[in-house]
């Protein structure tokens, strides 16, 4: 357990992490304070902070599992101890931690008699398992045991539904929030007007991100829904005074690399996803919304295309080309197998 001491300030306003601790692989538990804060203000805070960290942060699980020795989920298998339902179940529970956007696939093979555990799932080199030793089936008998596996990165909660059975696969519920549970407390001092508010904010975390980082992802979550309304006064004067069009060079962007090795750095350029580079929080929005994953997709397209997407302007479009030329820079271990 770690505790720092608590040293309020009344000109600025300062958080500070005042208790951490692990109490296993798949529980992490922080509290925060911020603070001076008005009154009323720590309410306003508290609520959004804890909407934002059990709602808005993504998280990675399996989702799918398929094997052509399962008749049925509710079936049993001769020489495996659990039940197909408790297996799916227990595959649910597993922790992973991932920079992976969409879908991906893993694998579980292997031949009894033994326990099966997490650290027996063929991963992609870009998911990592936080819990080696997560129970998953137990073979009494001499068996082979093959099973596909879907592992997929979002956010919230999403219950199976019926018609997602195909080719003999089946749907796992899929808890995508690496929150746990997560407080908020407030400390009122002072008197009368002069009366001050500090927020504690206590965040559980299932391992797959401590708490700091969890708190760090809801607050960046939570600038970049509102950020729209910022801009939107900005918006209506440029349509208003819109005399001077701009005309943009129609070359793409990858004309920058030209000069490198092309197969290579497409190749390379898959495996860096834009939350890798500096972008700022609206760019990276405005990208990913539309639909903009990696630095390959980025290469894809031309200035052009970016600045129809809404919010865009050119100083974005400068800010993204200064990036990628940092981008040369790279150099990255190809995986032979693509996931």
């Amino acid at each position: 357990m770690v505790r720092e001491k608590v040293t309020l300030s009344t000109r600025t306003l300062q958080w500070k992490c005042v208790e951490s601790r692990v109490d296993s692989k798949r529980l992490y538990y922080g509290r925060f304070i911020l603070s001076p804060l008005m009154k009323g203000q720590a309410d306003t805070i508290g609520i959004a902070m804890r909407r934002s960290l059990l709602g808005e942060i993504e998280g990675t699980c399996i989702t799918r599992a398929k094997s052509d020795k399962i008749p049925h989920e509710y079936s049993t298998i001769i020489g495996i101890q659990e039940s197909v339902h408790e297996i799916l179940m227990n595959l649910k529970e597993i922790v992973l931690r991932s920079n992976l956007y969409g879908t991906s696939n893993a694998s579980i093979c292997v031949k009894g008699p033994r326990s099966v555990t997490a650290q027996d799932i063929i991963l992609p080199p870009y998911v990592k398992i936080i819990d080696n030793i997560q129970p998953i089936a137990n073979l009494t008998e001499p068996i082979d045991l093959y099973i596909e596996l879907q592992i997929e990165r979002n956010r919230g909660y999403r219950i199976k539904t019926p018609n997602n059975f195909q080719d003999g696969s089946y749907p796992i519920d899929a808890v995508f929030m690496p929150v746990r549970n997560a407080n908020h407390s407030i400390h009122s001092y002072g008197n009368g007007n002069e009366k001050q508010e500090i927020l504690f904010l206590e965040i559980w975390t299932n391992g797959s991100l401590t708490p700091k980082e969890a708190l760090h992802e809801a607050s960046r979550n939570l600038i970049d829904l509102v950020i729209p309304f910022l801009h939107a006064e900005e918006e209506n004067l440029h349509l208003e005074n819109n005399q001077r069009k701009i005309t943009l060079p129609l070359f793409p962007f990858h004309d920058i690399v030209a000069k490198l090795s092309k197969k290579k750095k497409e190749i390379a350029f898959k495996y860096i996803f834009i939350d890798q580079s500096e972008l700022p929080p609206r760019i990276y929005n405005c990208l990913k919304r539309s639909n903009i994953n990696t630095l390959l997709d980025l290469l894809n397209i031309n200035q052009e295309d970016l600045m129809k997407m809404e919010q865009f302007c050119i100083e974005d479009v400068k800010q993204i080309l200064a990036i990628l030329e940092m981008e040369k820079r790279f150099t990255i271990d190809l995986p032979k197998n693509k996931f």
